[in-house]
């Protein structure tokens, strides 16, 4: 079983606006096509055109059971109807996370105003998401995405569960540290790349992995996720596949972990 807990669907590069079915149409495509049984698609921290918001994504997987939604949050652009509207979705399962977006927003995630979120994430017992590391647009500011500064959130709430997207990349050893010493942290291993590993890059990334794996212990902290439109699903398989681990640990990456952090029915996917 594989479960991807990092996708989008906003439109990126393309020359023209897809639909928002175009886009689910052809993100089930690539799950079908590399044998991927369940995603998560993360809305944005901003809606327009390119980018829709969490409401349009519940509605459009309503009727699709190997799809999960996770909303983006905005740190700037939040309101009471935000609150209320995820708060509902959070009661009723159609959301199964939050996602916060530092370094594309300047802000430090231990700020005190995303505290009410974080109260909720605890209620419902979800996880919260957090970008890492580089971002993808150079206007974003990286000194607000180092992983490190997960550290003190996850020492002021020692309950909630938290997810460093894209292993806090470049800061691989920082990021290894910080799910190391705190007993909810988890990773995602989601962005390294756009488009395909090169084989030099992939060497370079097994290495790195492998070496958090010897450090941080048997991975139950880590999740499979691609980033995908931005990174290509077969790749990231193959990815998968050389790394030097048991396929247990491998399991426990490519699904186990998922499953269980974001209480995903793999007794029903089955049946699909």
């Amino acid at each position: 079983m594989i479960i991807d807990v990092h996708t989008h669907i906003n439109n990126y590069h393309e020359d023209r606006v897809k639909s928002l079915e175009d886009c689910l149409d052809l993100l089930l495509e690539n799950m079908a096509e590399n044998e991927v049984d369940y995603s998560l698609v993360l809305t944005s921290y901003k809606v327009n055109e390119h980018r829709p918001s969490t409401q349009k994504v519940v509605e459009a997987i309503s009727h699709r059971d190997n799809l999960g939604v996770v909303a983006g949050i905005s740190f700037l652009h939040y309101n009471h109807w935000d609150i209320r509207q995820i708060g509902e979705y959070l009661e009723s399962g159609l959301v199964k996370g939050l996602k916060f977006y530092p370094g594309y927003e300047p802000f430090y995630p231990n700020d005190s105003r995303l505290k009410v979120w974080y109260e909720m994430a605890i209620e419902y017992d979800v996880p919260v998401m957090f970008h890492s590391g580089d971002t993808y647009a150079p206007t974003g500011r990286v000194k607000y995405s180092h992983p490190l500064q997960i550290d003190d959130l996850a020492v002021d709430y020692p309950k909630l569960k938290i997810v460093i997207c894209h292993l806090g990349n470049p800061w691989i050893k920082d990021c290894m540290e910080v799910v190391y010493k705190n007993q909810y942290v988890y990773s995602d291993i989601s962005g390294l790349v756009l488009g395909n590993f090169s084989e030099k890059f992939e060497r370079f990334m097994k290495h790195e992995i492998e070496q958090m794996i010897t450090y941080a212990g048997n991975p139950k902290y880590l999740l499979y996720g691609t980033d995908w439109p931005i990174s290509n699903m077969g790749s990231y398989l193959k990815f998968i596949h050389q790394l030097d681990l048991t396929q247990e640990k491998k399991d426990l990456i490519l699904w186990q972990n998922a499953a269980e952090l974001f209480k995903i029915d793999v007794e029903n996917l089955k049946k699909l």
